[in-house]
């Protein structure tokens, strides 16, 4: 009787949870929310390391376009049919304010280089404040969201993935 190998076995969980993840909005949000923390754990060790300017302002910018992006998919894609769904004004009302404080501080970085006073600290106060907002959703919003009836989550997965892929391919655009 012929065994499967680990390896293929943990390919075919990876793949077969990349496939539901396709399908799930959550999973594909939490999965930017990791690979945002990652980058900001990332850039702590270039600020503690004192790594040079050029390359702390790399990883900076992939920040402040990973969190622009997610925010837009959200904000145009994700956030009204939850806010429809789950009648909770208060926890959408939150979510929007922080975003647009997210954006401020993005904003106030992107006019930035960084070598210029405070520019680390507010890459990491950005961090911290979208950590935050990270929590509320992970475990408020998306509870709530996921009880919603009403909502098509294989659809609403699609829609996102194709936002998020059109306001990718722009920033690829913009930085060549």
């Amino acid at each position: 009787m012929a065994t499967k190998s680990p390896a293929k076995k943990t390919t075919s969980a990876r793949t077969s949870k990349a496939a539901s993840d396709a399908n799930d909005p959550f999973e594909m949000l939490k999965s930017d929310h990791r690979e945002v923390e990652k980058m900001h754990k990332a850039y702590e060790k270039l600020v503690e390391s004192e790594a040079d300017a050029e390359e702390r302002g790399e990883l900076a910018a992939r920040i402040c376009a990973a969190l622009t992006v997610h925010a837009t998919v959200e904000e145009e894609v994700f956030y009204p049919p939850v806010r429809e769904a789950i009648d909770d004004d208060d926890i959408m009302d939150h979510a929007d304010v922080e975003h647009e404080s997210a954006k401020d501080l993005i904003a106030q970085i992107e006019s930035m280089g960084p070598d210029d006073s405070h520019y680390d600290a507010k890459v990491t106060v950005l961090c911290e404040y979208v950590a935050h907002h990270v929590k509320e959703e992970e475990e408020e919003m998306f509870p709530k969201a996921r009880k919603a009836k009403g909502i098509d989550f294989a659809a609403l997965a699609q829609e996102m993935a194709a936002r998020k892929a059109e306001l990718e391919a722009e920033y690829a655009e913009m930085a060549s």
